[in-house]
């Protein structure tokens, strides 16, 4: 099948791939926009996944304020370079995650960054929680760890659901950004301060 010319430019324009790699994803699928999408987002996944140990040490800090300065958020994300750093698409991922910060209020970037006295204070908590509702002792244990699962779902941003588009996580939205720039993106750190908190 032949592909036109402005097949692959909408699909370039919709993922940020290059003119060879949205040809080829095109001739596979018979010109099918949506299907090469799919095809292009995979290869990026693994992209990703091979960019992940490169170095991030470029980026922005970004900011947020909410409710009149009633909530205010920094964050910090880095790339690779200064030139993903200072692109649209980068900066407006920076905004939206301070905006998610200030609106879920995550405990930590990822569940390795929780302080260990809180993981163990929450599967304490857990764990009785599971005595007092008479579960058998045998499954304690299976129980426990899925409740924590629910918990770091819950309380650190790269897990829980991104507050623009709830049908994927942050970590997804990461990666989106990551394979359009084609580098490595991190979540660094981020503080969120609230009046009374």
């Amino acid at each position: 099948m032949e592909i036109s010319a402005a097949q692959v430019k909408e699909l370039r324009e919709r993922t940020g791939a290059g003119m060879m790699e949205c040809k080829k994803a095109l001739q596979e699928v018979g010109g099918d926009l949506e299907k090469a999408i799919d095809v292009l987002r995979s290869r990026g996944a693994a992209k990703v996944a091979r960019r992940a140990g490169r170095e991030a040490r470029e980026g922005a800090v970004g900011s947020y304020i909410h409710m009149g300065g009633r909530i205010g958020v920094l964050i910090e994300i880095n790339c690779e370079t200064d030139f993903v750093a200072r692109n649209d698409e980068f900066q407006k991922l920076v905004k939206e995650l301070a905006m998610h910060v200030a609106a879920s209020s995550p405990l930590a970037v990822r569940p390795d960054d929780i302080p260990a006295e809180v993981i163990e204070r929450e599967r304490a908590v857990a764990l009785d929680k599971v005595r007092n509702d008479g579960k058998p002792e045998h499954l304690w244990e299976k129980i426990v760890d899925g409740m924590m699962k629910k918990f770091y779902q819950e309380n650190t941003l790269l897990e829980q659901s991104f507050v623009v588009n709830p049908d994927i996580t942050v970590q997804q939205r990461v990666q989106e950004v990551a394979v359009t720039t084609g580098e490595n993106i991190v979540v660094r750190r981020f503080m969120r301060y609230a009046i009374g908190e």
